[in-house]
């Protein structure tokens, strides 16, 4: 097969494509594709249309203003994306809010004259569609075999992990956090880890998106374990908005902060990419519910970027 030329414009999908061994494949990234090292340096070829900085509360109100006003959240820069003259493009249609969406792609390259360019749309709502995304992103690079090799490493991963934490008798009520003001509660792939690593999640569902979480239904339902993981933050800004949450009323009383079973993580980097580390996110879970059982150097203390105990200053 000719060599491909790869514009992946999100995340998870650069870190597929990298993880069958065709990064040397990749001319062009989204704004906030940054793993593998190197990835950085590709040319930029989407941008937010509004200011995500800031506090979760204050990126939550631009972003229901823009979707009140039915604008996109992300644009396709088409004058960096098209020079670059891709073969194939790897997106989403899972998520307006995570990263640019299928339409607004199939938009940007409508116009290009001349062009056979495939387009590989991943929707991950559950684990098994993950693995389901792996499969059609290896085959549209002409990769199948190492598509299945990743797939089945990462089955044999998580087999290895779940039986380990099925033999342990404790199996702790979870409430994962995925962001803070509004609350919401972790969902689509995120239950199917907790059971997994031995925990029993509180909210989530398999394969449904992050459901609202009511501050009195958390205080009612005083979980054991409490994980942040905001998505897209890493360990410092999800530090400050787990400051903030820890000051809300009932929160002392709960059980998970009484027995110090608060922890933040990295879930910019691990929980909501849907892609090859959350083989390492499971990892991470499995530590974090059953100290002492597993360990696997990601936390903080053991110079890992995966989580870290929580308490509030």
């Amino acid at each position: 097969m000719p060599h491909q030329r790869v514009a992946s414009l999100l995340p998870s999908a650069t870190e597929i494509v990298a993880a069958l061994g065709c990064a040397d494949r990749l001319v062009g990234r989204s704004h906030e594709c940054d793993y593998p090292l190197g990835t950085e340096a590709l040319p930029v070829c989407t941008r937010p249309r509004l200011e995500l900085k800031g506090s979760s509360a204050e990126i939550d109100i631009r972003v229901k203003e823009a979707l009140r006003d039915a604008q996109a959240v992300y644009e396709v820069l088409e004058d960096i994306l098209e020079p670059l003259e891709p073969d194939i493009i790897v997106t989403q249609s899972q998520c307006d809010i995570c990263a640019v969406n299928l339409a607004d792609v199939e938009a940007a390259v409508c116009d290009w004259a001349n062009r056979d360019i495939k387009i590989v749309s991943l929707e991950p709502n559950a684990l098994e569609d993950v693995y389901t995304d792996i499969t059609n992103v290896a085959e549209a690079l002409g990769v199948a075999d190492s598509g299945d090799t990743l797939i089945n490493r990462m089955r044999t991963r998580a087999t290895e992990i779940e039986a380990r934490a099925k033999a342990l008798q404790s199996r702790p009520r979870v409430a994962c956090i995925e962001w803070t003001d509004p609350p919401m509660a972790a969902g689509n792939w995120l239950p199917e880890l907790v059971a997994m690593a031995g925990g029993e999640d509180l909210f989530g569902v398999a394969g449904k998106h992050a459901p609202w979480l009511e501050w009195e239904a958390l205080i009612k339902a005083d979980p054991d374990v409490i994980v942040f993981m905001p998505c897209g933050f890493d360990l410092r800004r999800t530090r400050h908005e787990a400051e903030q949450m820890a000051q809300r009323p009932g929160w002392s009383g709960l059980s998970a902060v009484k027995s110090g079973r608060v922890y933040l993580t990295n879930g910019g980097a691990y929980f909501n990419r849907p892609g090859p580390r959350l083989s390492e996110s499971l990892e991470i879970l499995a530590e974090i519910l059953h100290p002492g059982e597993f360990e696997f150097g990601h936390a903080a203390s053991q110079a890992g970027d995966g989580w870290e105990q929580f308490t509030a200053s």
